[in-house]
């Protein structure tokens, strides 16, 4: 069965990887900014579901295609990718000392089947001085991350703490689209096992 990733993330590729999934990948080209206006937890399904059947029409009618967004919002401001160093010290400043919401958005479709959900991890940064801030800009770590930082590489010494799943911070609920998943006869741990007995 032919899985597809409709994105060229390398953090998304990653987890997908480490789901023991094989699967190829497809950038979407769609136009983000036709649902910019949509509440976060909204934009984020809409934008996993349009990058997903976009990636559909251009495979099989039998491939199995997962799409995924991830917005950074605080108090229901949604925080994009900076567009400038100061800009990203701006978004950093705004988080220093309080939780956050990371909203991931995951589409999974197969034909005409579309199933879309969402998942929300409440996240919180220690108080930053702005000398930290600043340096942590110029490792240039923050400028293509939503909310001007990255979970899984530096950006990990700014969290103090996580409520809920890690992975969907970084780009995609690994547990969440396991279960998906299942739902389209994809057994993740399965097909894991069996790669490793036919190993032996």
């Amino acid at each position: 069965m032919k899985i597809v990733l409709a994105s060229q993330s390398p953090r998304r590729k990653e987890l997908l990887g480490k789901m023991g999934l094989e699967f190829t990948t497809k950038a979407p080209e769609i136009d983000e900014t036709a649902l910019s206006g949509l509440p976060a937890r909204q934009l984020v399904e809409a934008l996993s579901r349009e990058k997903a059947l976009w990636a559909a029409r251009q495979e099989d009618p039998e491939a199995i295609v997962i799409g995924s967004d991830t917005v950074v919002v605080r108090d229901g401001e949604i925080l994009g990718k900076p567009a400038s160093p100061a800009q990203a010290e701006e978004m950093l400043a705004a988080l220093s000392g309080r939780s956050h919401e990371v909203c991931t958005g995951i589409t999974v479709c197969q034909g005409d089947r579309v199933v879309s959900q969402v998942e929300v991890t409440q996240v919180t940064f220690r108080h930053l001085t702005p000398q930290e801030i600043a340096r942590y800009v110029r490792t240039g770590e923050p400028m293509d991350k939503a909310g001007a930082y990255g979970i899984q590489g530096l950006g990990a010494l700014l969290v103090e703490g996580i409520q809920g799943d890690y992975s969907a911070v970084v780009g995609l609920p690994v547990c969440r689209l396991g279960r998906m998943l299942l739902d389209f006869g994809v057994d993740c741990l399965a097909l894991s096992a069996g790669r490793e007995e036919d190993a032996l």
